[in-house]
């Protein structure tokens, strides 16, 4: 018992040195004040209104969402996307309509219901804000596929 509890104290100790090790190298977003200290909060980043879909940038990238999504439920009972972009639905709502590829499982075969490897939206799907982008950027997307 009192070989355990030396054990259990040298590994407590050891870890807490190594922590604090850490630590000193570790720069947090929120600069160098404390939690108990009065910070700023992030500015608060506002979504695109709705409207048409956003261009993509390169082939297969999968479309981005026009519009927020905040309190959508996705879950493996329900999906609120479906309610517009489902092929029932999406002429009334004005939608885009969900892909043929989203009803095919991985061996290709056509399924009656969205697959369920493609049923989580959001995987790939993510709705943008107006907001800075966090690193510089020069990418620019190509204008056509070239057939050389």
């Amino acid at each position: 018992m009192i070989k355990q509890l030396s054990m259990a104290v040298v590994l407590l100790g050891a870890t807490g040195f190594a922590g604090q090790a850490i630590s000193a190298d570790v720069v947090s977003l929120r600069g160098v004040t404390d939690l108990d200290q009065e910070s700023t909060a992030p500015e608060l980043k506002h979504y695109q209104k709705d409207g048409e879909p956003i261009t993509r940038d390169y082939v297969q990238q999968p479309p981005l969402i026009p519009h927020k999504i905040d309190g959508y439920w996705i879950n493996h009972k329900s999906n609120k996307c479906l309610t517009c972009h489902s092929w029932a639905n999406y002429k009334q709502a004005g939608a885009t309509k969900i892909s043929q590829t989203h009803f095919e499982d991985r061996d290709k075969h056509v399924l009656a219901n969205v697959s369920a490897r493609r049923y989580f939206c959001t995987q790939c799907h993510v709705p943008q804000v107006e907001a800075p982008p966090l690193v510089e950027n020069t990418f620019k997307p190509i204008t056509a596929i070239s057939g050389k």
